[in-house]
């Protein structure tokens, strides 16, 4: 039986991050605002998963929702890629975070279930399938061009090219040979896990984009669309394929 008519809004579970706030005493977890405006905006209805869940408890929630939006944030930590010591640069690593967001990758992925990871989600899902990182592109890879400009201009700054692979579900989101991208990290794909498909590149030969090609709809991207609509509309597209694929989706 279909899991939502065209006239339904898919629900699109989004996971979340732990907040500081002004207040230390107050801990808290959210989910910027642009996501959660990119997935209505698309026509889902964003649902916001806290952390510090348990597997029967993220097996309730999957059983609700029509698709998963993993979000960017802090790095992940290197042992869950067999990385080497921790590199100096490494910063708001959050084992409980890396634990769920790889369960949900690896499940939406097993179940066919819609997911589109962004930025350190697309990290997650490459390593959550068996790839690796670097820890650092900067220092680690000779020839690499500067990849991370957080802080240093604003978030829909559009800092470089990305090459996207023709026939591709990436290109059918973003029908363009190449894009124009933010670039908001230090950390990017080293290793392509086994059953990824690399579907966008970045100048310097690094993976931007990733897919499993027979799945319904599971994509990485390691810029953030969210953040670039307001100057790249066509970067909707993304989140559309993600809510259209949750739509059509059989459960």
């Amino acid at each position: 039986m279909s899991s939502a008519t065209p006239s339904k809004r898919p629900l699109i579970g989004c996971t979340t991050y732990r907040k500081t706030t002004h207040n230390p005493t107050i801990p808290m977890m959210g989910l910027a605002t642009a996501y959660i405006e990119s997935v209505q905006a698309a026509g889902g209805i964003p649902l916001l998963i806290p952390l510090g869940l348990d597997e029967a408890s993220l097996e309730a929630i999957l059983a609700q929702v029509d698709g998963i939006l993993l979000p960017g944030g802090g790095d992940i930590n290197p042992s869950r890629y067999n990385g080497d010591n921790r590199h100096a640069t490494l910063r708001g690593i959050d084992d409980d975070r890396d634990r769920m967001e790889m369960w949900l990758a690896r499940t939406a992925v097993a179940r066919n279930i819609p997911l589109l990871a962004i930025c350190r989600g697309h990290q997650i899902f490459n390593v959550a399938m068996g790839g690796t990182l670097w820890q650092d592109v900067e220092s680690q890879t000779a020839a690499a061009m500067k990849h991370d400009f957080y802080r240093i201009w604003p978030r829909h700054h559009l800092a470089h090219q990305v090459s996207l692979t023709a026939g591709s579900c990436l290109a059918g989101c973003l029908p363009q040979e190449t894009v124009q991208v933010n670039s908001l990290h230090h950390q990017g794909i080293r290793e392509l896990a086994p059953g990824l498909t690399a579907t966008a590149v970045a100048p310097d030969g690094l993976i931007e984009g990733i897919e499993i090609p027979d799945h319904p709809f599971a994509l990485g991207v390691q810029w953030h669309p969210e953040n670039l609509i307001g100057v790249a509309p066509a970067m909707l597209g993304l989140f559309r394929g993600l809510v259209d694929a949750a739509r059509n989706r059989e459960k």
